[in-house]
């Protein structure tokens, strides 16, 4: 029986996501388009293959059973092509790439640009997002995160600074009339611009001086996403609303133009840069292949 191989990458893409809206999203396609391809699939064999409510989607037993005989089969479909991409002088494809909004703020400007002039024929997808997803799942062929803990079966390589700092700052302004603190406790008197993740849990603000640490709970007028709504937060403090924290490398174009001024400078902590991993599988898709092999080639970060 003859199917068409986008329908059948169309079932398996909603089965893994549970549904048409999150599946389209991993693979950059349309909830309507998928569930046509589905409907095709359904017909020509004759059989449902998901149960569907306004809530959920899930395979049904047939569905079940083919899921887990197609994807193996894919995989070595997709690596049998790619096998085939590397032979061509440049490779050819897709690149999606799942990285925090930080990450595509701070490190990738500096790697993507000389990456496309260097494969033209590579097409980069960067998914920025500050929610802990599981990459491939989501349809992604590798991640950047601010740890080395894995997954199971996956690689990690460093890439951008080896190590960050995260800093506060505020509005010459600002301090000039509330004072500029001595402690980081002192920050607790102060108006503070917190974050916030998608889970709902605000960070606490570190601080590291001489081997005395400590974390402190700031309260302030602005509560933002972190993030998506980060760039909101340094407008705020460039207004003079109150003390900002965020990544140094972030904030030090405005304390470079004098919109800004550091805080507790000497107090700012250090931590680990991020690092690139994906799947350890035998065969990497030709475009994956081809960025890994660039970052791992890129001079030492300045």
């Amino acid at each position: 029986m003859t199917t068409e191989l986008a329908d059948i990458q169309a079932f398996v893409a909603v089965a893994r996501a549970a549904g048409f809206r999150e599946a389209a999203r991993a693979i950059g396609s349309s909830p309507s388009r998928l569930s046509e391809a589905v409907r095709r699939l359904e017909d020509r064999l004759g059989v449902r293959l998901l149960n569907r409510t306004t809530r959920s989607v899930a395979p049904t037993e047939a569905g079940a059973q083919l899921l887990e005989r197609l994807e193996p089969a894919l995989k070595e479909v997709y690596a049998a092509l790619d096998l085939a991409n590397g032979f061509r002088g440049k490779p050819v494809g897709t690149l999606r790439l799942n990285v925090p909004v930080s990450a595509s703020r701070l490190v990738l400007p500096h790697i993507v640009p000389p990456f496309l002039a260097a494969f033209p024929d590579i097409r980069l997808e960067v998914i920025a997002e500050d929610g802990f997803v599981d990459v491939l799942a989501a349809g992604c062929d590798a991640g950047i995160r601010y740890d080395e803990r894995l997954e199971q079966d996956m690689i990690a390589i460093p890439i951008g600074p080896r190590e960050q700092r995260f800093a506060a700052a505020a509005a010459p302004a600002y301090l000039q009339q509330r004072g500029r603190p001595k402690h980081p406790r002192e920050l607790l008197d102060h108006a503070c611009l917190r974050g916030q993740f998608a889970s709902g849990t605000k960070p606490a603000w570190e601080f590291e001086r001489k081997g005395e640490r400590l974390k402190i709970e700031p309260t302030g007028p602005l509560l933002v996403r972190i993030g998506a709504a980060a760039d909101l937060a340094v407008d705020a403090a460039v207004a003079g609303v109150g003390v900002v924290y965020l990544f140094e490398g972030w904030l030090r174009p405005y304390i470079a133009r004098g919109e800004l001024e550091p805080v507790l400078e000497p107090w700012w902590p250090r931590f680990s840069g991020p690092f690139l991993y994906y799947p350890g599988r035998r065969h990497q898709p030709a475009p994956l292949r081809a960025f890994v092999d660039f970052v791992k080639a890129l001079p030492p970060w300045e």
